[in-house]
């Protein structure tokens, strides 16, 4: 494995180690195994990392760069990850990388329902995800297929999180990989006993408790560790509770044989969701904040009229009672890497993921067609009185995910070659209903206790979905310092979709008499990959890669761009028979290199250059008419292919460094994602040829300044995102932002006596205390968008030991 580095902060061991080795002629494979040569590949081991999550005493801490790959990837190390705040979430950490436009209401990144995600104009739906090579899903909202990376693994426990950001591995475990992948690595167990404590606490009564234990090498070549989190927090802007709790275990054993690895994961967390801003064409007066009215029940009460109507006024930007999303994830993992014989290894991997969610809002009975939902089930009848005389009525959706899956790669070396097959085989079955429940106005529920009794049970959907994945590579090593990379994978998906819980007639948008069911079968059997690799000095690489893949349907009942959630079974046999699968062709082309320098203050400097087109091919679009009714109420009318896209990109990243204690990372994006198609919406046709995809920015800026002066480090982000365009015609947009963070951290030296490596670190996010459009939720052609707010400047003290 060869690794170049991107280092944001440089230790004065590990700089020395690279420039000397720079000095003695060693090749760039030879410093990648001085410096850190494992970073990046899920093989690599961490016997002797350390355990504690801002652990800003390491040797190194870099952003690194994969150059045993013929595309961009792009490594954040552990200490990097937890530099940005102890606890953060591994996607919101590659924010820093270039390409990303991640944003989402909590500094943690934790909040779900708000996060927005862009990479190369792809949104965080057409991406893969993997945690140790376990399939997360495609990390939507209404879960259906897998969860988020931070409910997967505590975040100190992250190793690394790798970003390929144009196409993933052929081998990534993953239906939804359009636009490249994220690949989350959890840290192995220490070779020594010890125990690690951190406690975070700041702004908005924080706390976060984390506590591992290492049993350090027992038996023979075993190892283990277990940990525990608590986490709580309330929202920055209406009182609302975050929070959770978490468990992870590990066990490795190393022998002759292989590496067997054991890892299980609990996670219980609930978090509090906010409602977007609705903005529309020549409005004046949309608020900053929609925040909800809980836990005050006498305002929730006089916020409505005696018949349940919100007021006139707030229009489409009424206020709800409360809303969170409640999840229960358990996740196990059993792997075996065995050394076959010499150049051969087979690596076999089952998993079992079970999730127990609901997403809650208690809302006003009298919007967004309700009245008439509610009135198919009582007509004729006081709605107020049925669902307990207070106006509102509780909704929930409950999710239920019971999955399993088996990975399998072969590897073997035949002279020059290097031959992988592998295989992906899972079978999921998920369910997702809709219920309302009365909000008493004697007894009004809790947003943190699950609801129970149901009034209406609208719809529920039981859907069987068997995905089949192989995949076949061949590395050849033509020179030394040439290596083509050539294979295909093929995707299969084998999906079944029941509705156990009928509609009644009336009770979804469209006038729809049931949900669709029946089965679809996509089949794509060959998914080529072609790419290339040249050192053409000992310092410096170019890379090619071009690569097709295709996005598998969205496997959800009764909401998302899914086939079961159109609203009848006559759009459902429609769409089976027309209707395609998502493609992407994504060529690559770039230049990475690491050179030491003698010029004056600056010591080094290293980079990359990554130049990229993609043809995206049959977009998926949800059309209707009302769509805020058809999130709420239920039921697509139309799901059709609206078109192409094409893609076209430069991300240019670097690092100078400035002796041993001062460096400057910045990478600049500039990306151009355009329809190439206008579309029929049913009525008219929606003029989007030539129009930018919305929510993706062309520019892109980050930054990350660091610096030590003794014993103590400062670091200096910086993050610009560019103007947004907010509907899909373009007539309207959102202006660009600029947020710096800062992070502080040094020794505990009054306690370094009877504690090992006892440090501090101050993080404090929206330096400047910004105010604008952080998120932007696109869902119109025109005239109107959503918004979520920019947070406030918020401060964190983090104290952390090990014993």
């Amino acid at each position: 494995m060869m690794t170049t580095h991107l280092t944001l902060a440089l230790r004065r061991h590990s700089f020395h180690v690279l420039l000397g080795a720079c000095a003695a002629g060693l090749s760039l494979p030879a410093l990648a195994q001085t410096a850190v040569a494992a970073a990046v590949a899920s093989a690599t081991t961490e016997m002797a990392a350390p355990a504690t999550a801002a652990d800003d005493g390491a040797t190194m801490a870099t952003v690194e760069i994969s150059s045993r790959k013929t595309r961009s990837s792009v490594a954040l190390s552990k200490n990097e990850i937890q530099k940005i705040l102890p606890g953060t979430n591994p996607l919101k950490a590659l924010q820093t990388l270039p390409g990303v436009s991640f944003q989402t209401a909590d500094p943690w990144g934790n909040n779900e329902q708000n996060l927005s995600l862009f990479v190369h104009g792809f949104s965080g739906q057409q991406l893969g995800y993997t945690m140790d090579g376990v399939p997360l899903g495609d990390q939507q909202y209404g879960n259906y297929n897998g969860l988020s990376p931070q409910r997967a693994v505590i975040s100190e426990n992250v190793r690394s999180v790798v970003l390929s950001s144009g196409a993933g591995d052929l081998a990534t475990a993953s239906t939804s990989n359009l636009g490249g992948t994220i690949e989350t690595y959890s840290s192995d167990p220490l070779a020594t006993q010890g125990a690690s404590v951190q406690q975070t606490v700041g702004s908005h009564r924080t706390s976060r408790t984390f506590a591992r234990y290492d049993t350090g090498a027992f038996g023979d070549g075993s190892s283990a560790y277990f940990s525990i989190l608590h986490h709580e927090a309330r929202a920055w802007d209406f009182d609302a509770r975050q929070g959770g709790d978490q468990f992870n275990a590990k066990y490795v054993n190393r022998s002759d044989a292989g590496k067997l690895t054991l890892f299980f994961n609990y996670s219980d967390k609930i978090e509090p969701n906010e409602d977007s801003t609705v903005h529309v064409a020549g409005e004046t007066s949309a608020p900053y904040t929609r925040p909800f009215l809980y836990p005050d029940f006498k305002a929730a009460l006089n916020y409505l009229s005696p018949t349940g109507a919100t007021p006139a006024a707030d229009g489409n930007n009424y206020r709800n009672y409360y809303s969170d999303a409640q999840r229960t994830d358990y996740l196990a993992y059993a792997k075996f890497d065995a050394n076959l014989s010499e150049g051969m290894t087979w690596s076999n991997q089952v998993y079992y993921h079970k999730d127990d969610g609901v997403g809650v809002v208690a809302g006003p009975i009298g919007v967004a067609g309700l009245p008439g939902l509610f009135s198919v089930y009582y007509p004729k009848q006081n709605l107020k009185e049925v669902f307990g005389n207070s106006g509102y009525a509780v909704r929930t959706t409950e999710y239920d995910i019971k999955r399993g899956g088996f990975l399998s790669t072969l590897r073997k070396e035949i002279g020059n070659h290097q031959l992988e097959a592998g295989l992906w085989l899972e079978q999921n079955r998920s369910s997702a209903y809709r219920r309302w429940y009365a909000l008493d106005v004697n007894n009004p529920t809790s947003p943190y206790d699950r609801p129970s009794n149901p009034l209406i049970t609208q719809y529920g959907s039981e859907i069987d979905n068997k995905v089949v994945q192989l995949h076949l590579q061949d590395e050849w090593r033509i020179r030394p310092n040439i290596a083509l990379q050539a294979g295909f994978k093929s995707s299969l998906q084998f999906a079944d979709g029941q509705f156990p819980v009928q509609p009644a007639k009336g009770a979804i948008a469209g006038g729809s008499t049931a949900l669709p069911v029946g089965t679809i079968n996509t089949k794509k059997w060959f998914l080529p990959q072609v790419g290339a690799r040249w050192d053409f000095t000992p310092q410096d690489q170019l890379y090619f890669n071009i690569q097709k893949n295709m996005r598998q349907f969205v496997t959800y009942g009764g909401g998302g761009a899914s086939p079961w959630s159109l609203s009848s079974q006559a759009a459902f046999d429609l769409f089976k028979r027309d209707a395609k699968p998502e493609t992407a062709l994504t060529y690559e082309v770039g230049v990475r290199g690491s050179h030491p320098l003698n010029l004056g203050a600056i010591t080094s400097i290293d980079g990359q250059i990554n130049v990229y087109h993609v043809d995206f091919s049959n977009r998926l679009l949800q059309i209707s008419p009302t769509p805020v009714i058809s999130s709420i109420i239920g039921g697509n009318p139309v799901l059709a292919n609206v078109g192409s896209v094409r893609t076209d990109g430069i991300d240019i990243a670097g690092t100078v460094h400035f002796g041993n204690n001062f460096s400057f990372y910045n990478a600049l994006s500039y990306n151009r994602s355009q329809y190439a198609d206008n579309y029929n919406n049913g009525a008219a046709l929606v003029l989007t040829a030539g129009k930018n995809v919305p929510g993706s920015p062309e520019w892109l800026n980050k930054f990350v300044a660091s610096a030590t002066f003794g014993d103590i480090e400062v670091q200096l982000t910086g993050d610009y995102v560019g103007k947004r365009y907010a509907t899909y015609t373009n007539d309207l947009s959102v202006p660009s932002y600029f947020l710096m963070g800062l992070g502080v951290s040094g020794q505990l030296p009054a306690m370094a006596s009877w504690l090992k490596n006892p440090r501090w670190r101050l993080n404090v996010s929206n330096l400047a205390n910004r105010e604008g459009s952080l998120n932007v939720v696109v869902g119109a052609a025109d005239k109107t968008y959503n918004t979520f707010p920019i947070a406030p400047r918020q401060g964190f003290l983090t104290l952390t030991a090990d014993f």
